[in-house]
């Protein structure tokens, strides 16, 4: 009875150990394209991770590296991605540098490609021919387009400069688009505000509503308060 007992004990302490030597991070990771990886999809890396074509971890920390590929992680990753493309369908913490970017949920850090996607909140520096992010933005968006849906506070810079929801800081582009209410600077050649608290600076100068100050060739004021058109200076307090 005793040396049952004590066989069952013992094979349930192993049984204990394995399961918790499995859900430890791995230091490395190799891998031509998953499934052909040395750590499997489910398991997390701590440490490096080098890739030929595609590899896909559960939660990542450190380094990741793919040569022709993508860099994929289903859970939470803080560290360092390059790559030709890089997914992460949580949280990111770092830097992120590939043609295509894409982030599921909040993002912190450097985000830099020919892309950048960030479905969740972002807040650091994101740079790249589109940027584009879903959620709360916080910081520096610079691209030839640039989107944000929704509330942004910092500055945007581009070409084409878009904010969907209540915005406060600089837009510096050829066409700044604001679709809410906007508290700043605009400066371009054409400025559109839903409600423009601040001053717009440009060719064209477009606001639902202002509050502020117009310099342009041509300066429009929805509220028609005390102008509702004037050329060179409009402005309304």
């Amino acid at each position: 009875m005793f040396n049952r007992t004590f066989g069952l004990a013992l094979m349930l302490c192993f049984l204990v150990i394995g399961v918790a030597g499995a859900a430890e991070p791995k230091p490395l990771q190799l891998s031509v394209f998953n499934p052909v990886q040395m750590v499997p999809e489910s398991e997390s890396i701590r440490g490096v991770r080098l890739n030929l074509f595609y590899q896909v971890n559960e939660n990542v920390s450190g380094f990741s590296l793919s040569l022709l590929g993508v860099n994929r992680a289903k859970g939470e990753v803080s560290g360092v991605e390059w790559g030709l493309g890089n997914w992460v369908d949580q949280n990111f913490y770092g830097w992120q540098a590939g043609i295509v970017n894409r982030t599921g949920q909040r993002f912190v850090g450097l985000q830099n490609g020919w892309v950048n996607i960030t479905e969740g909140d972002f807040t650091g520096l994101q740079w790249g021919l589109v940027s584009w992010t879903e959620g709360f933005f916080h910081g520096w968006q610079s691209g030839a387009v640039n989107f944000t849906r929704g509330r942004f506070v910092g500055l945007q810079s581009g070409l084409l400069n878009v904010s969907l929801a209540e915005s406060t800081g600089a837009n510096l582009g050829f066409v700044n688009y604001n679709d809410s209410s906007f508290k700043g600077f605009q400066g371009g050649f054409v400025n559109v505000a839903g409600e423009m608290h601040g001053f717009q600076l440009g060719l064209i100068n477009y606001a639902k509503s202002l509050d502020g100050l117009q310099i342009g060739l041509g300066n429009y004021n929805g509220n028609k308060e005390p102008f509702e058109f004037l050329p060179i200076v409009n402005w309304s307090f």
